[in-house]
């Protein structure tokens, strides 16, 4: 495990887009498994801008997303498609029929979940993975429970996520309460992974995941036995 720790939220952003764009451009046919929330947006606009300079080209990389809301089309403001379009996609040189991200309107959702896996395995697997953690230590949306879910799976939220995530919405009642997530074989298969955090409050969860027993009750902790993390923390 390499562990960087940064002073700001810029810093960890350049850091983690150096480290993707190194990826691609090592790799042009590159698979990228990508996360949403506020973490990545930083690392994502700094993609953006290397794109439009020059620097990164993705014409030939394709993606993989990790979740999405069970009942939100991809049109929905706060759906993870229209999150990954928005803040990357449009901004960047990438083929759009090369990102996928998991249909979380599927009529059938168990057969939604193998699709995704059978793509996932299609595509070679991932080249790398970037995450984030929750208060909870979930990564995806594999919340903490009494096994680690080996594929994409449909999970109902914790409370602690649905309370996190309340703040995108106008209101608590507004989030959905399950999701579609990536399981912990494509994660934990992925060649490389990139673990970006900021904050005081993700201080306690990173040292339990990091560094205490690997266990499902705290599903990042299951990322200790990866042979080729890296880990970017901010406190601000």
């Amino acid at each position: 495990m390499k562990f960087i720790k940064v002073d700001t939220y810029e810093k960890l952003s350049r850091s983690a887009a150096n480290i993707i764009a190194a990826q691609v451009i090592a790799k042009p046919h590159a698979v990228l498994g990508l996360a949403t929330g506020s973490t990545p947006i930083g690392a994502y606009t700094r993609l953006a801008e290397m794109c439009d300079a020059g620097d990164v080209d993705f014409s030939l990389t394709s993606t993989v997303n990790l979740d999405e809301y069970v009942g939100l089309s991809p049109a929905n403001d706060q759906s993870y498609r229209y999150f990954m379009d928005k803040n990357l996609f449009s901004k960047i040189n990438i083929n759009k029929d090369a990102t996928s991200v998991p249909n979380g309107c599927a009529e059938d959702l168990d057969a939604e979940c193998e699709r995704y896996d059978a793509l996932i395995a299609d595509k070679g697997g991932i080249d790398l993975q970037l995450l984030g953690i929750g208060i909870d230590g979930h990564i995806g949306f594999n919340e903490p429970d009494e096994v680690f879910e080996k594929g994409t799976h449909v999970v109902t939220l914790d409370p602690s996520t649905i309370e996190a995530n309340a703040r995108f919405f106008a209101s608590r009642d507004e989030v959905p309460r399950k999701a579609i997530t990536m399981g912990m074989q494509a994660i934990m298969q992925a060649k490389k992974v990139l673990l970006i955090a900021n904050g005081k409050n993700k201080e306690a969860i990173l040292h339990a995941a990091l560094f205490g027993p690997i266990t499902p009750k705290v599903p990042a902790s299951i990322l200790q036995l990866h042979p080729d993390l890296t880990v970017i923390y901010s406190e601000v």
